[in-house]
């Protein structure tokens, strides 16, 4: 199968690597054309040293050459720039293919969930051909072969078994599950969650913080789902509550390393340019109170993050804010 994959990230390159090394031909885009040149004289990529491309992965950051022929759409671009990407996909004509969406993420403003952008851009008709691919998955694992298991969903059950088959390896496991909305939402708001356990962390806080910040974190997550049409029992799964631990809990996971530069007195923009990556809960954390706060949902956790990086909140006071709301029966 020739498929075309966007966006070079590490996510990116360790997935266009796997469908490389399953027996497809793969071209690998990148906007940046100094990076597609660099990727194609070292054939690795440079945040994941020794793992080198498989030789049927290919690399460009001409778009309408990666999509020529195409008969796979694969993308790990930004929740950000998910929407101009696909407008310039469209502008080459119209997709027939399938997409796999692997990004995580909540456009701002519309409220839209990442299929749903898609969607929107290239016409209502290509719904059934959109897949997901969420779950606990660092690319610095998975390139490396350590056993990993995720998540595949979409709106067709026989597309969604194809890209199953198409994507699994001896070590990298995949479950279908057709409640794409439920699968989207969990991969965007673990990360809000896991920017607040890095700044626990960073704080000096223990083990027992953290935990609340997690319980509590899904919970605040399975509330704000209906505002979306989930299936709450879906959060419970890999694309919730496994993503969740994966990303609170890891130091190779962007978000929860951005909270803890945080905490450490970094300001937000200096933290990214640490991380020296796209920290996606920054920009979901917005998205995810703006829902919140149209459906009138309570999400104390999230508007402590928000209010942390947007309106200067000092980080030891959005904890003593949030240890000392109005104590409620716990419900599940």
């Amino acid at each position: 199968m020739r498929i075309a994959y966007l966006g070079a990230g590490t996510w990116g390159y360790c997935l266009a690597n796997l469908l490389a090394s399953n027996g497809h031909q793969v071209m690998l885009w990148t906007a940046n054309p100094e990076f597609a040149k660099t990727l194609k004289k070292k054939r690795e990529h440079p945040k994941l040293p020794r793992s080198k491309a498989d030789d049927r992965l290919e690399f460009t950051s001409d778009l309408k050459e990666a999509l020529d022929q195409a008969e796979l759409l694969v993308e790990s671009v930004t929740s950000k720039g998910i929407r101009p990407v696909f407008e310039q996909v469209l502008a080459f004509g119209s997709v027939q293919c399938p997409i796999v969406i692997t990004s995580k993420g909540i456009e701002q403003n519309s409220g839209l969930l990442l299929p749903d952008v898609v969607t929107q851009v290239l016409g209502e008709e290509m719904r059934k051909q959109i897949c997901c691919l969420s779950g606990p998955s660092h690319a610095e694992e998975v390139i490396y072969k350590l056993p990993t298991a995720v998540i595949c969903a979409s709106y067709d059950p026989s597309l969604m078994h194809k890209i199953v088959d198409i994507f699994t390896t001896p070590y990298f496991r995949i479950y279908p599950n057709g409640d794409v909305n439920g699968v989207a939402f969990g991969g965007a708001m673990k990360n809000i969650i896991a920017i607040a356990c890095g700044i626990s962390d960073g704080l000096g806080f223990g083990d027992n913080t953290k935990a609340a910040l997690m319980t509590r974190g899904l919970h605040e997550i399975r509330k704000l789902s209906v505002t979306k049409g989930c299936n709450p029992e879906t959060l419970n799964g890999l694309s919730g509550m496994g993503d969740l631990c994966v990303t609170c809990l890891s130091k190779l996971s962007r978000n929860y390393m951005f909270g803890r530069c945080i905490a450490e007195g970094l300001d937000p923009r200096s933290a990214q340019e640490k991380i020296g990556m796209v920290v996606e809960g920054a920009y979901t954390c917005v998205s995810a109170l703006q829902l919140a706060q149209k459906a009138k949902i309570p999400v104390p956790i999230t508007q402590a993050i928000y209010s942390i990086l947007y309106e200067g909140l000092d980080p030891k006071d959005a904890v003593k804010s949030l240890l000392q709301r109005a104590i409620k029966e716990e419900h599940l």
